[in-house]
């Protein structure tokens, strides 16, 4: 099988990359897997700060490659089977996958940004476009609708009757537009290096504050004022006293010492 995604891990950042650019990195089964394999690899260290999701040659990802999914008969069926299970399937893990991770993950979106691929960003905490991205929900031109986790994650970024216009049209918008709306966070002519930057400011403190601070305001968003401070105490008390939590004050107060490493996160969903 050839290698559909890359996985490359350098000073703690993880770059993972779609690797089909000669098909504008469409989706099919075993890409799928393997990027599931991916997050599985990334969610057991204890190293990764921060990931950074892009896609190869000209597209972040153009959508799900329908012609190598029905070309194999038994997965597609197994796909289309998934639909009745209880739980998440595959295709709705390729994009939420990304919120389990105890650290930011960036999406860096350039070229076409349509289906899956506008999916698999919606799954990233932030997105960067460049000025030529160009993104849609386009199952509606197939006669079908989003169903790979856009839904879930949609409804943090936009209300309901934009949600609306953008799925039941398949609307494809520029990255100014999608900026504007929010369904990116920032356009830059170099959004790998901007997602790096950006990387970098948001993974330099303690692992723990960083894992506990995502998945708090994930579990808080939605839902009464009482839950989220709820979780608001509960995700305090896993970190107050404890030994990141230490070091991180020792750094803020004495700017004068060399300041003492982070030990690695503890912090799980």
């Amino acid at each position: 099988m050839s290698e559909r995604v890359r996985l490359d891990v350098r000073d703690g950042l993880a770059a993972v990359g779609l690797a089909r650019p000669d098909r504008h990195n469409g989706v099919d089964l075993p890409m799928l897997r393997q990027m599931r394999a991916v997050q599985r690899e990334l969610a057991r260290r204890r190293d990764i700060r921060a990931a950074l999701v892009y896609g190869e040659g000209p597209s972040f990802c153009a959508g799900l490659d329908f012609k190598s999914v029905l070309a194999d008969r038994a997965g597609a069926l197994r796909g289309v089977l998934s639909l009745w299970l209880p739980w998440r399937n595959v295709f709705q893990q390729w994009s939420m996958g990304w919120r389990a991770l105890p650290f930011p993950v960036l999406a860096a979106v350039h070229g076409s940004c349509f289906g899956a691929g506008i999916q698999l960003a919606l799954g990233a905490d932030l997105r960067i476009a460049a000025p030529d991205a160009r993104l849609s929900f386009m199952e509606a031109r197939w006669g079908l609708v989003p169903d790979m986790g856009g839904i879930a994650l949609v409804r943090e970024l936009l209300p309901i009757d934009r949600a609306k216009e953008l799925v039941l049209s398949g609307r494809i918008l520029a990255a100014e537009e999608a900026l504007q709306l929010g369904l990116v966070s920032y356009v830059d002519a170099d959004p790998q290096a901007f997602a790096r930057r950006l990387a970098d400011e948001l993974g330099a403190g303690s692992p723990d504050a960083v894992a506990a601070g995502k998945f708090m305001l994930q579990e808080a968003w939605h839902g009464s004022p009482a839950k989220a401070l709820a979780v608001e105490r509960r995700r305090q008390r896993s970190l107050i006293g404890r030994a990141n939590q230490r070091i991180a004050m020792r750094r803020s107060l004495d700017k004068s010492a060399v300041p003492p490493a982070f030990v690695p996160r503890r912090i799980r969903r």
